[in-house]
């Protein structure tokens, strides 16, 4: 693909009823950051455009913004949230989960695996699956579309990462290496350092570090199937 358009959704805006916390973080603001990082990261790839289909200013209907997608004959559409369980309360409900449409398009489906994966292995939360749903933006929009659950604002545990900084750029980070990762994106002036010279000894890489060792155990076994040597080894925090 010569020329990649990317429509990136924050769902729903400031004033969207009920889409908050229960201590009362507006799920836009989260949204909406995660979004801006995520375009100036896909700034650095070659021949990749990026809109934004939502606004600071007021929530954007669910059918204007898939008419504006369709428009401007977008490649791909990611809508991005954090979710809810449970009737306004704490709860356990945990973990990321990201969704497709029923009719599971393959292209849709590559990418929403893609960005799951990434997804999982950089926050080390809870893997709840790619799924299937009817959502509007998936039904409506005629290019692959997926839509991320990046976090619960019900639980008492994800809403402090939903609010830190870190933790959204974490997110946008792993959803542009996604989709980097499923569209073969090139970054724009890649160019290797050269290497210091060697003395006597090793380079040892560390790639990851999760609570959950089955990611890590994941991790692991990806690098193997890729030629790497790799061992899981705990330390106390």
């Amino acid at each position: 693909m010569n020329h990649l358009k990317i429509v990136l959704d924050a769902g729903h805006g400031y004033d969207t009823p009920g889409k908050r916390s229960p201590d009362g973080m507006k799920e836009y603001e989260f949204n909406r950051m995660v979004a801006n990082y995520a375009k100036k990261l896909l700034s650095q790839y070659k021949n990749v455009e990026v809109y934004f289909t939502h606004s600071d200013v007021k929530d954007i209907p669910l059918q204007t913004r898939t008419k504006q997608a369709n428009a401007l004959k977008a490649n791909l559409l990611i809508s991005i949230h954090a979710n809810a369980s449970g009737s306004g309360g704490w709860n356990s409900a945990e973990g990321i989960e990201t969704f497709i449409h029923t009719r599971k398009p393959a292209e849709a489906v590559k990418l929403a695996n893609s960005v799951h994966k990434n997804l999982i292995l950089a926050t080390g939360l809870k893997d709840r699956g790619v799924k299937t749903a009817n959502f509007h933006v998936l039904r409506e929009t005629t290019m692959p579309a997926i839509l991320v659950e990046c976090g619960f604002m019900t639980n008492q545990g994800e809403i402090k990462l939903l609010r830190s900084d870190s933790y959204r750029q974490k997110c946008a980070e792993a959803i542009v290496k996604g989709i980097a990762e499923a569209y073969g994106l090139e970054k724009v002036n890649a160019v290797s350092s050269p290497l210091p010279p060697q003395e006597n000894g090793l380079y040892k890489v560390q790639v990851g570090a999760f609570n959950d060792k089955k990611n890590a155990d994941f991790l692991a076994e990806q690098l193997k199937k890729a030629g790497y040597k790799a061992m899981v080894i705990f330390e106390k925090k």
